[in-house]
């Protein structure tokens, strides 16, 4: 679906699977997210860019490599967009974190920023954007707006599952952003969750059912 990759590994699959159990407690939910987070940073950052250094083994010299330019930039979408940052953080801990803190309006359903928190120089980063769910599209659009007046140009989008609505939208808005999604499940229902879905993604993480 145009810049949507779907990222299929059966561990991915499998733990997903658990994840959307009704019965799967806050800590069990949480840990899932965090190790398919890590699971998913391996695909999405493929194609970061590498320089050669000169460096010295215990046997001998050699040219190895390293990461080019500054630190990425993880922008984690509050609240929810923490339990997959986290984990993205275990795998690159030198990443610079930002945070676009955003709450859904019950009337019209469109984003509402309250928060903007990021690290300088976004232009010269790689910003790897998360939020669990990207259904109606809505937070994801207003986040990558905040961002990119703030200066970012290479950005990335990661959620653990997107609806075709979202991914549609997202794609309208941000034709140049690449979404990275472990699952694109059936649709939205009339309140806008995604079918089949895991449910509130932020209610099951911080266990505020």
């Amino acid at each position: 679906m145009n810049n949507a990759h779907l990222i299929d590994h059966p561990l991915i699959n499998h733990k997903l699977s658990i994840m959307r159990k009704k019965e799967t407690p806050p800590p069990h939910f949480r840990a899932l997210l965090r190790e398919i987070s890590m699971l998913m940073g391996y695909e999405v950052t493929r194609d970061l860019q590498l320089k050669p250094i000169e460096i010295e083994t215990p046997v001998a010299k050699a040219t190895a490599s390293e990461l080019d330019g500054r630190k990425m930039c993880i922008f984690s979408i509050l609240r929810a967009g923490e339990g997959l940052s986290q984990g993205l953080l275990d795998l690159i801990p030198t990443a610079k974190v930002g945070h676009v803190g955003l709450y859904r309006d019950p009337n019209d359903l469109h984003a509402v920023e309250y928060y903007f928190k990021s690290p300088p120089h976004l232009d010269e980063r790689f910003n790897l954007v998360v939020d669990p769910m990207l259904a109606t599209g809505n937070s994801a659009i207003t986040a990558l707006d905040r961002i990119k007046r703030a200066g970012a140009k290479n950005i990335t989008f990661l959620c653990l599952l997107a609806a075709p609505e979202g991914i549609k939208a997202l794609n309208e808005a941000h034709p140049d952003v690449q979404i990275y999604t472990a699952a694109i499940d059936e649709k939205l229902n009339e309140k806008s969750y995604i079918v089949p879905g895991l449910g509130d993604a932020g209610d099951r993480i911080f266990g505020t059912l």
